[in-house]
């Protein structure tokens, strides 16, 4: 009799025990804030998205400790495979695809900002598709042109800068001239020569014409 009431004491412990353990789990989630290992740029020029990153990650976190409270679903880790399960699992993959869209652009721009551009020459390379390579390239080609005046015609001897990138872009293009900078005769003849070539009004002397062609 004696033995038989230990055994009883002991099932209702254990339920008692497996009760709290039970409660204790539901109340003592493993860690469910959201976190990442990438640079991410919050002083994006877009501060409304960077806004919205914060509140999916603070709804992702409520929807992860809601389910592991409410519903004993790790949504991270799941353990079971029924519908319930699935209907959540899929739930949060959503909730997490919108994070990792957020956390690619704010990547981008640090990435970009490490190479020191601002944030409105980020904001121009979205919205105009272009790439930093060849956002680069536009801005070299733009100081280039920039060191052009119209109003002053070239004279034999001449030195400058940018006859230097003219020599460089007609060699690129196949004429053999030195790259010195100064402009003479057969500086004169490569862009005469490239002039006749593009249609343009061949006098071997630059304008805006040329120097659009030749870049």
């Amino acid at each position: 009799m004696k033995q038989l009431i230990i055994l009883l004491l002991l099932i209702i412990a254990f339920f008692i025990g497996f009760g709290k353990y039970k409660q204790y789990k539901r109340y003592n989630s493993p860690e469910v804030d959201y976190k990442t290992d990438k640079k991410l740029d919050f002083e994006y020029h877009n501060q409304e998205l960077v806004m919205d990153y914060h509140t999916k990650v603070e709804d992702l976190n409520s929807f992860v400790m809601m389910q592991w409270t409410s519903n004993d679903i790790d949504v991270r880790t799941p353990e079971d495979d029924d519908n319930e399960t699935k209907v959540v699992i899929k739930k949060y993959s959503k909730k997490l695809a919108r994070i990792k869209y957020f956390e690619n652009k704010l990547e981008k721009s640090a990435s970009l900002k490490s190479k020191g551009l601002s944030n409105k020459e980020i904001q121009f390379l979205e919205k105009t598709g272009t790439d930093l390579k060849s956002y680069k390239r536009s801005q070299e080609i733009s100081k280039i042109k920039s060191m052009f005046n119209a109003n002053e015609r070239m004279i034999y001897g001449h030195r400058s800068a940018l006859i230097f990138e003219v020599q460089k872009k007609l060699i690129a293009n196949g004429y053999e001239i030195i790259l010195d900078g100064i402009y003479k005769v057969e500086t004169l003849n490569a862009i005469k020569s490239f002039e006749e070539k593009n249609k343009l009004f061949a006098d071997g002397f630059l304008d805006i014409l040329t120097l659009d062609a030749l870049f």
